[in-house]
């Protein structure tokens, strides 16, 4: 039997015995992880992780823009798939790239629409969220100051914070060296 057709035999095979993994529908998350370019950046080679778009949320403007979203904090919304990760996951992954202790800000973004939260839909959103935030606590033997807020709309921002650091790799690159949050990140995590 010639390979190309063995494999198509075999892939009909697994189908039909039901063993293959069934595709299902993607599931969004929104997190507030300071500036949204490198909330953006840092999760969105995560596993399962399929589309970051950044913007506004948690504010009651429902047209907020970079030049006035006051109210809301910058955000990300990722589209992942819950076959390959799980939201815990990938809550988890979001406060490691992050300074959860710090009430006010990130690193050299500071004010009120810098601050971190995870934003949680439903009950069990809601619990994963505390369960991670607890553990982190634990590790950092610090309190944390990342909100649970309940989620709401999210509003996308402008083109050009789009793939930030993918379409702007130097000029990304200077911000993230001169804000110096590589470091101070590794300082947070060191334990």
């Amino acid at each position: 039997m010639n390979k190309p057709l063995f494999a198509a035999v075999g892939a009909a095979v697994l189908l039909l015995a039901g063993s293959a993994p069934a595709a299902g529908p993607l599931k969004t998350a929104v997190f507030a992880g300071g500036c949204f370019w490198s909330a953006e950046h840092d999760i969105e080679h995560a596993k399962g992780v399929k589309d970051v778009v950044v913007g506004y949320a948690g504010g009651a403007s429902t047209r907020p823009t970079y030049q006035d979203h006051e109210g809301h904090l910058e955000a990300i919304q990722v589209t992942y798939d819950p076959s390959q990760t799980s939201y815990s996951l990938l809550a988890a992954n979001f406060f490691h790239h992050i300074d959860p202790t710090d009430p006010d800000g990130q690193i050299c973004d500071q004010g009120p629409s810098y601050r971190t939260a995870v934003f949680v839909d439903g009950p069990a959103e809601r619990a994963a969220a505390q369960a991670i935030k607890a553990q982190v606590a634990k590790e950092l033997g610090k309190p944390v100051a990342t909100q649970i807020l309940p989620a709401g709309a999210f509003h996308m921002g402008e083109a050009y914070h789009q793939d930030y650091a993918k379409k702007n790799p130097m000029a990304y690159a200077r911000y993230r060296m001169g804000c110096g949050r590589d470091a101070a990140l590794k300082a947070v995590w060191a334990r």
